[in-house]
């Protein structure tokens, strides 16, 4: 093989390199797409919480206290806090 392909040919293998190597680093990214976990503040208590697993405690506590379904973050505050309080003693 003469020099210019030896080079041409370290060339390409460094770009496909380069190309795999950004792929397995977008892969998971693209793969989870907006399903990453969503995280709701609670001002009230100064804690977080994982909406994946609040999202059964909330659907129960509209059950419980005889609420139609409405999205938490369109709930008034006052709705809001009285989940959070709900919420908290719970556990």
């Amino acid at each position: 093989m003469t020099r210019r392909a030896v080079n041409a040919l370290r060339l390409s293998l460094s770009r496909f390199a380069t190309m795999v190597l950004a792929a397995a680093i977008a892969l998971p990214v693209l793969c989870t797409g907006c399903t990453g976990t969503v995280r709701v503040y609670d001002p009230y208590y100064h804690d977080y919480h994982g909406w994946a697993a609040e999202e059964p405690y909330y659907n129960q506590w509209e059950h419980d206290t005889h609420r139609d379904h409405v999205e938490f973050a369109k709930r008034n505050k006052d709705d809001q806090k009285a989940y959070w309080d709900w919420r908290h003693s719970q556990h």
